[in-house]
């Protein structure tokens, strides 16, 4: 009986050292969850006063380089009224034109800034996608004709409708269709096509989707430019900001779609739009 008695109590101290040794595992696990999401929401908030502190500078900016642009132009036209040699007069005049240019494209680069890290106000309505492609490449022709690239419409049968801001829509796709232009102008062939082919099709798990091929016959992208091709700011063309493809993704995302990409090198690439033809209960009011 007295062994009996002694394992009781010695089970009876073991057990409660573990139910201890369990309960402070708990509460540190608990104060460390509550530390690490103190933490994070701490970030957060760090992130959005920065956010809107370059958003407020981006702006602040664009005033006096509209100033500095509209001088630069009145200089020019006064430099050309003096009475100086020639060769100085050039040389003036090309250096003004210089600042010009340059300060157009800041003006171009905050834009492009501003726009992408700008909130996305949607005005979502239910629309032809075939007659979004088709205003869009209406608009677009002259500038494929200008690069001798043909521009090839392929529209569905079935005329599929999405929940779309077709602004933004347009947006996005113009970005994606440069792109491809550029890729295409970067080669040496003579037959340089660009696709933007609309189709509806079943996903198995999403159902009905509609997709927007913008199809190109350039070079194709290799593997270290495709993992980073939707990274802010990374860019391969020269005087581009890096940022016309990051902010189609957060467009098409924003749709509650996705944007990806397939490509081949010496074939071509296709940036395919992926979108829902109806949104689900929770998200349709939006």
């Amino acid at each position: 009986m007295v062994w009996v008695g002694i394992a009781l109590v010695a089970g009876l101290v073991v057990g409660s050292s573990i139910a201890y040794l369990l309960a402070a595992r708990r509460v540190r696990v608990s104060i460390a969850r509550e530390h690490n999401a103190r933490k994070r929401a701490q970030a957060a908030e760090h992130l959005a006063e920065i956010g809107s502190m370059t958003g407020g500078l981006a702006h602040e900016i664009k005033n006096p380089l509209s100033t500095i642009g509209l001088n630069a132009q009145l200089l020019s036209e006064a430099i050309e009224d003096l009475s100086i040699d020639e060769q100085d007069r050039s040389r003036l005049v090309r250096r003004i034109d210089a600042l010009g240019r340059e300060t157009e494209r800041l003006r171009g680069i905050l834009e492009d800034f501003l726009e992408y890290a700008g909130e996305l106000r949607l005005s979502i309505k239910e629309q032809s996608v075939n007659t979004v492609v088709e205003e869009l490449a209406d608009f677009f022709s002259p500038m494929a004709d200008g690069a001798n690239v043909r521009l090839r419409i392929e529209i569905d049968s079935q005329n599929p409708r999405a929940p779309v801001d077709a602004d933004h829509l347009k947006q996005a796709l113009l970005n994606l269709m440069l792109n491809a232009l550029h890729a295409i102008e970067g080669t040496d062939s003579l037959d340089g096509e660009l696709i933007i082919r609309v189709e509806q099709i079943v996903d198995e798990h999403d159902g009905q989707m509609v997709q927007i091929h913008v199809i190109d016959t350039g070079p194709g992208i290799n593997d270290e430019t495709r993992a980073r091709i939707f990274h802010p700011y990374f860019t391969t063309k020269s005087g581009g900001t890096g940022l016309g493809l990051p902010t189609a993704r957060r467009i098409i995302e924003a749709h509650h779609g996705r944007l990806e990409l397939h490509t081949e090198l010496g074939k071509g690439t296709d940036f395919v739009i992926t979108l829902p033809i109806t949104l689900p209960m929770n998200l349709a009011s939006e």
